[in-house]
């Protein structure tokens, strides 16, 4: 067992190395080549790098997270389907909700996206709207909570 953990630890350690001179080859070549030239390519680079970054961050947390908390308690894993069940459905209303017109007094100045453009926006704004909402309320029930409980 403990040979299996030294090999995953190298193993880990070679891909954060390879993806850290990734990074900086990519920085290195939009400071050489320019960001604001050859159509900002550099940026264009560099953003979905780091969308790729951000991705295999999360993937990391979700896989490692989710092993972990099966390994320690399995019924983990129908708390995990409540919750993403729970997460489709918001994500459904906020799209529902959407209505996927162009934003008012803006209907001649840019050019019209695609309809699905358009509601897919409205439901990204749907779901900040819902997010804002729900970390708001949940500061005030903290707050009402441990205001009662501290009261005893």
């Amino acid at each position: 067992m403990q040979s299996i953990i030294m090999k995953l630890n190298k193993l880990f350690k070679i891909f954060m190395l390879v993806l850290i001179v990734v990074s900086v080859v990519l920085l290195v070549w939009g400071f050489l080549a320019g960001f604001l030239t050859n159509d900002a390519q550099p940026v264009d680079a560099l953003l979905y790098w780091a969308y790729v970054m951000v991705g295999l961050a999360l993937a990391g947390w979700v896989v490692v997270g989710g092993a972990i908390a099966v390994k320690n308690n399995p019924k983990v894993l129908v708390k995990a389907g409540i919750l993403l069940v729970a997460l489709v459905v918001v994500c459904l209303i906020a799209y529902l909700l959407a209505p996927g017109t162009p934003a008012v007094g803006r209907e001649n100045i840019i050019p019209a996206d695609s309809p699905s453009v358009l509601k897919l926006t409205d439901t990204i704004l749907n779901l900040t709207y819902i997010a804002g909402i729900v970390a708001i309320l949940s500061i005030i029930v903290g707050e009402i909570r441990v205001s009662i409980t501290n009261r005893k």
